[in-house]
């Protein structure tokens, strides 16, 4: 058993970054921020006053006249050195993400190798997605060319369960564009943001002001999109924020990448591989303890196999070793905080008061050494109705419902009525023509094949639709619409 250390038992009274310095808030709201996994406080963070907000946006737009003329070349050039600043910095990253977080080790290497995939994307971005367009004598002796140029100053919103890779979703790509950002976290784990800003201050040769970091969440989004410097906002969360912050950037004629809830579906097939699917299972069931876009929420099982997969998928949950994810061999982390604990203790109960079965309790597991953290254990439901509350809202936990269909069409009809969500659904399956068939008909942006998250790379987007996105752009590379506005020129010399 290897446990390591922590970097720091207490990062202290966290500061804002604001025209390429650290400021002391003159705030007095001061919170507070825990590591989950045991309770114990590891940083206090202030909500920016409306003066520090005004200052960071002044900067983001004094940035913004510097960086956009900046060569290209150059720009490149800083994304590599951002690169491979990450890639130094990546051990003590990972396990900032696991204290400030509280998911596993593994999982939070596999998140800063892609937050590095979205900085190499976004570099690729910079060199083959703003080159524009062009045509030689469009008529006698005319030419019209078309040429990228960056919207302006944007505020980026990370959510509490993937803090760094949804910086990584939107920030290099702004950057490549030629955009400033202003990033408000969120308030359940502040020390990632912090920890990512004193990376990104290492590269020489961004402008002061090109990335600012305010805390206050909520307190000040509003008062950001509103400041006219600001043209629009990334946003990565739950759909209820996400849907007022599009109407508020629609009412101000302003851009919006808005990425929400899902209730995400995998289908097992009579003819599916069952230790490939229990194995993806696991990960995508019970993976950052549930708190996932793209985890699986129902398993719908097709046919006669629907006992010997309950079984076999019971056994290998109750076996999963929770606890404090800093020892390599823990594979399941605790809730980001008490209140996304609640959270999912309440979607347990109304999942009993609807009648449901209740497989494998999670609620209350003894996690040695954690006796204060906020863990919630694999959970399980059978005898779910497809219109039972559990059956269409994310729980957000580390919660499964098996529930039976008959066949492909029904299982297909339940994931396309059932809720207004569309991030993600899989099958499992050994026959092309049912996956080609699940492909075309399943009314969602990311289908999986043989796999229970269908995690796009970098390079593509985050293909949600329906109440799970909304907006001018998807995440990741896509953004890049987001992000970069079009003019032409039309000139004449003969």
């Amino acid at each position: 058993m290897t446990i390591l250390e922590e970097v720091k038992k207490n990062y202290g009274e966290l500061k804002l970054y604001i025209n390429g310095e650290w400021i002391k808030s003159q705030s007095t709201d001061i919170y507070e921020s825990v590591n989950p996994a045991t309770g114990v406080p590891i940083a206090t963070f202030p909500s920016a006053t409306e003066a520090e907000v005004t200052r960071a946006v002044e900067s983001a737009q004094a940035a913004l006249e510097t960086w956009k003329d900046v060569p290209v070349r150059d720009k490149a050039r800083y994304l590599f050195d951002l690169r491979q600043k990450f890639e130094e910095h990546n051990d003590r990253l990972c396990r900032i993400l696991v204290q400030d977080h509280g998911r596993t080790i593994g999982e939070a290497r596999g998140t800063l190798r892609r937050c590095i995939e979205n900085i190499e994307s976004a570099c690729s971005a910079l060199l083959l997605l703003t080159k524009g367009d062009y045509i030689n004598e469009l008529a006698r002796g005319l030419d019209q060319i078309m040429y990228y140029e960056p919207r302006g100053v944007f505020l980026i919103i990370t959510p509490n369960n993937i803090p760094m890779h949804a910086w990584s979703s939107y920030v290099p790509y702004a950057l490549a564009s030629g955009c400033p950002v202003i990033v408000s976290p969120s308030k359940e784990d502040p020390v990632c943001a912090q920890a990512i800003f004193e990376v990104t201050q290492e590269v020489k040769g961004f402008p002061p002001g090109l990335m600012n970091l305010v805390y206050g969440g909520r307190n000040i989004n509003e008062q950001i999109l509103n400041h006219p410097n600001v043209k629009g906002v990334g946003f990565i969360g739950s759909t209820s924020v996400g849907l007022k912050l599009f109407s508020q950037a629609g009412s101000l004629g302003k851009e919006a990448s808005i990425n929400g809830n899902g209730k995400n579906h995998v289908v097992l097939m009579p003819d599916a591989d069952m230790n490939a699917a229990i194995n993806g299972l696991l990960r995508g069931s019970y993976g950052m303890a549930g708190q996932r876009c793209l985890g699986a929420d129902n398993i719908l099982i097709v046919g006669d196999g629907y006992e010997k997969f309950r079984d076999a998928f019971l056994e290998a949950s109750a076996k999963m070793k929770m606890g404090y994810g800093l020892d390599e061999e823990i594979e399941l982390g605790p809730l980001v905080s008490q209140r996304g604990k609640q959270n999912v203790l309440d979607f347990i109960e109304k999942g009993i008061e609807e009648g449901a079965k209740l497989l494998l309790d999670g609620r209350n597991p003894k996690v040695d050494g954690c006796e204060n953290g906020f863990f919630v254990g694999p959970t399980i439901f059978e005898d779910v109705d497809p219109d039972m509350y559990i059956a269409r809202k994310e729980s957000f936990g580390p919660i499964t419902n098996l529930i039976r269909v008959k066949d492909l069409d029904e299982a297909l009809e339940l994931i396309n009525t059932k809720d207004d969500y569309g991030h993600s659904a899989c099958i499992f399956t050994k026959d092309g023509r049912v996956a080609r068939k699940f492909t075309k008909q399943a009314d969602v942006g990311n289908i999986g094949i043989n796999v229970a998250v269908p995690q796009p790379y970098a390079f593509f987007p985050l293909g949600s639709k329906n109440a799970s996105a909304q907006g001018c752009a998807k995440s990741r590379i896509d953004s890049m619409r987001l992000f970069l506005d079009q003019k032409t020129v039309t000139d004449r010399w003969v």
